[in-house]
């Protein structure tokens, strides 16, 4: 089994977090957030999206949060464009990168965008031509790559078909996401594997929620693999939105603490980083979503 030596996470807190919040966080929290992330060693933030603030009200400040960003060299800063309208608002911002989705379910497709899978991949085309030819990164997403609330379990052909079409249309990079977090090791590690089909090791990610409890199963499944990129996000921000009350992204603190105990390197200050969890989650009024640094405060207490 060859672990890779280092790994590198995209904290998707401010974004991918922040968007399932009922009350919309002011523009200084979410940029002070992304300092205290950056601070902390992380070189990749998923910072926004440029959405209808019709759809994603908690997104409307983006230009606003883009521009209160002290940027740090080597750091990337990447926001979610689902379609043109969003690609051009977003340009101004300047954006290091770019992230597409595609679901592998078309009943979720269907019901998230109202459109099939195929017609989703070819609105990003347009999309990811303009990015590129600007020389921005594009990242694209598969969601509900092992299990869809409407049509249960996913098979790794329907992966395999979107990391395909993901290719084709000039997507640079791809995550596998267990989107509601019912994937469990095997499962994702075929999940893997069809992408894999498409994508080079170096340009694969894991996103997993922990809906479940399965996020640091799945990841070390992962890593087994040699995959050493993931998405994860600070304090555990962001429910499932349908799994009612369930749990969403996986803690970057925790894995970040398996890591380290793996003796993987990831280039993240620890402690900094449940700082900067201490730091948003004080702001919701609640506690960190992560055992690892609930483990680290009442440690700290004593």
């Amino acid at each position: 089994m060859k672990l890779p030596g280092k790994v590198k996470l995209v904290d998707v807190g401010p974004r991918d977090g922040l968007q399932n919040e009922k009350d919309p966080v002011p523009a200084e929290v979410k940029i002070g957030l992304v300092h205290r992330l950056q601070d902390a060693g992380l070189t990749e933030i998923e910072v926004t999206s440029f959405v209808s603030p019709k759809w994603v009200p908690q997104m409307a400040d983006n230009m606003q949060v883009m521009a209160g960003i002290q940027r740090k060299p080597g750091v990337r800063y990447s926001v979610l464009t689902p379609n043109m309208k969003g690609f051009e608002a977003a340009v101004d911002s300047r954006p290091d990168e770019i992230v597409v989705f595609g679901a592998a379910s078309e009943a979720f497709s269907q019901r998230n965008i109202n459109c099939s899978i195929a017609e989703s991949i070819e609105r990003f085309a347009p999309v990811v031509e303009a990015a590129r030819a600007r020389g921005i990164h594009v990242r694209g997403a598969v969601s509900c790559a092992v299990g869809c609330p409407y049509e249960g379990e996913i098979p790794p052909e329907r992966v395999e078909m979107v990391a395909r079409l993901m290719k084709q249309i000039g997507v640079q990079h791809l995550g596998v996401a267990d989107t509601i977090g019912v994937g469990t090791p095997v499962k994702v590690q075929r999940a893997m594997d069809a992408a894999l089909k498409h994508y080079a090791i170096d340009d694969i990610s894991g996103h997993f929620h922990d809906t479940y409890g399965q996020a640091l199963g799945n990841t070390l499944a992962s890593l087994e693999m040699g995959v050493w990129q993931y998405d994860t996000s600070s304090a555990g921000l962001g429910g499932c939105p349908y799994a009612k009350g369930a749990t969403g992204n996986v803690a970057t603190e925790d894995v970040v603490y398996m890591l380290q105990g793996m003796g993987i390197d990831t280039g993240i200050d620890l402690d900094k980083l449940i700082d900067a969890g201490k730091y948003i989650s004080d702001f919701l009024q609640r506690q960190p979503n992560s055992r690892a640094a609930t483990a680290i405060l009442n440690k700290r207490m004593h």
